[in-house]
């Protein structure tokens, strides 16, 4: 199904802006493709991909004449980005975004739309640990979710356009007010990765000799962690900086919870454990049954 845009900038384009990048090429030929990157390095890469049209270093650049701007950077580089853009956004042109926090979003996106621009902010809750336009491909999308939060004003054309954009990669697309968004990812995405990171973290503290038992006789539990902790640090970074009320709220639940886990390995508690471990296991089964194993 063709696209209904003529010419998409994306501002960004390590593993989601290129795995769209991708999408665009396969399914809306006609839809000429504009990437910007800060490092000559990302944009040589795109050109010997063959994933866009034009290069440039220069969000204003990108963003002129393009009918949907896509913000696929780190969050600490949306104002800046906006501030670029702003003067160069065409009437009728849609500014969405990847990021992972959308009340951030919105407060460093805004200043950029002026009468005649639509801001979508999204999500497409898909990825994997690798990062660079050469980790991008087209089917990381497909049968995984996609959430815009549109605010209460906004265009519903402009929305609907960017929900096909989604759908075209094969997501399933859902909206929800920001805020929302981001308490709930802040449980299903955040924590985890902090976990993550917290875990793989110890392990490099421990002796040497020990440390490298680790890592020979590591486990799939711990090669999990290892996988979600080498996500981009910056990214995430970013991400525990501007949802810190929503993480530090799930952190304290999480602490809560451990300290009873924690109570009832001391006092040999096998019940309270096998009756904790029974009610988690059925989550894992309604992942599954969801696809989004």
């Amino acid at each position: 199904m063709a696209l209904p845009f003529d010419r998409v900038a994306l501002i960004g384009i390590g593993l989601i802006g290129s795995s769209l990048a991708r999408v665009i090429r396969r399914d809306s030929p006609r839809t000429r493709i504009v990437a910007c990157a800060r490092r000559a390095e990302t944009l040589a890469a795109v050109r010997r991909l063959e994933i866009a049209d034009e290069t440039t270093d220069d969000p204003a650049a990108a963003a002129d004449g393009a009918d949907l701007v896509v913000v696929a950077t780190p969050l600490s580089a949306y104002a800046g980005i906006a501030r670029a853009i702003a003067p160069t956004l065409m009437d009728g042109a849609i500014l969405t975004d990847v990021g992972s926090v959308k009340e951030a979003a919105i407060r460093d996106l805004s200043p950029a739309v002026r009468a005649g621009v639509h801001l979508v902010p999204g999500h497409p809750v898909a990825g994997t640990e690798h990062s660079g336009p050469e980790a991008g491909f087209a089917e990381m999308f497909r049968d995984r979710r996609c959430i815009l939060t549109p605010l209460p004003d906004a265009d519903r054309e402009a929305v609907a356009k960017v929900t096909a954009l989604w759908q075209t990669a094969g997501m399933k697309v859902v909206e929800m007010p920001a805020e929302h968004h981001d308490r709930v990812l802040a449980m299903t995405s955040h924590l985890p990765h902090l976990i993550a990171y917290t875990i793989v973290g110890t392990a490099t503290a421990l002796g040497d000799d020990l440390k490298s038992e680790v890592i020979a006789f590591s486990a799939g539990g711990f090669r999990d962690f290892t996988r979600i902790a080498a996500s981009d640090p910056v990214m995430w970074r970013d991400i525990f900086l501007n949802n810190r009320e929503a993480v530090l709220d799930v952190i304290q639940r999480f602490s809560e919870d451990l300290t009873a886990l924690q109570r009832a390995i001391r006092r040999g508690e096998g019940e309270t454990l096998e009756a904790w471990f029974t009610r988690t296991r059925a989550i894992r089964r309604s992942i599954i049954e969801a696809k989004q194993a």
